[in-house]
């Protein structure tokens, strides 16, 4: 699964890094420790609603993690949200409406994993790009109307996705048996392209994303706590004995 990751890049070096044209919001901080329910920047398609037949603009947006479908009566499903599985993410009514017109990109500088060691608690680990690139993680996204508030509240309208997760491969799954589904610049496009609607179409597509070559590095038992925050989070702590 991915519970956790890092996102430390500003809004200008995400802008730049997946072509953004259009920036939504406000920045947000740096977090070294991105939880389920918290709020992160993502990259979508979207057409104009108050413009038919607009082109899509690709957006640099605040979503809340954990993904509550239109239908639900609350917003509490999307803490058991979190991840979609890839391999039945265009089949599971709960993700399929998504998976077909709702595609988004979450960027990570790289995520934290746990690995469950004889004898000991579970030991976290940041997966990262051996070269530094940050990672584009392959999501999807809902918008729930909260029935509390009415329809001309600008605020009705709660933004929220699900990290899309694989089969870890030989190299990381002694870490952890499942892996963020990585999205390699060469295939980002036609990840967030809205056009793309027929499921079996996105399904090649998931099933065409390559394994991601990533390193792991043991990191403070610190990660632990979504309180803790901070580039520390990312260092390498000597591995015990």
């Amino acid at each position: 699964m991915c519970g956790r990751y890092a996102l430390s890049r500003s809004d200008g070096e995400l802008v730049e890094l997946l072509d953004v044209g259009e920036v939504v919001g406000a920045p947000l901080a740096p977090s070294y420790n991105v939880a389920p329910t918290q709020r992160s920047r993502v990259v979508l398609e979207r057409a104009p609603r108050d413009e038919p037949g607009a082109a899509a603009v690709r957006q640099l947006r605040t979503l809340r993690w954990g993904l509550v479908p239109a239908w639900a009566k609350d917003v509490a499903i999307g803490n058991r949200m979190i991840n979609a599985r890839a391999e039945t993410v265009t089949e599971k009514p709960a993700f399929k409406r998504a998976a077909a017109k709702r595609r988004l990109l979450v960027p990570a500088d790289g995520y934290y994993e746990w690995q469950q060691r004889e004898g000991r608690t579970k030991v976290p680990h940041f997966l990262h790009d051996p070269d530094g690139q940050p990672l584009t993680f392959a999501g999807l996204y809902e918008l729930w109307p909260d029935p509390a508030k009415g329809e001309d509240d600008p605020d009705r309208w709660l933004w929220t996705f699900t990290v899309v997760t694989t089969r870890a491969s030989d190299a990381l799954g002694h870490i952890h048996d499942r892996t963020p589904l990585v999205v390699p610049p060469g295939m980002r496009d036609d990840w967030l392209d809205p056009e793309l609607t027929d499921l079996e179409l996105v399904r090649q597509v998931v099933d065409a994303v390559p394994e991601p070559r990533l390193v792991p590095r043991e990191v403070s038992t610190a990660v632990n706590s979504p309180r803790n925050d901070g580039p520390e989070l990312l260092r390498e702590v000597p591995a015990a004995d």
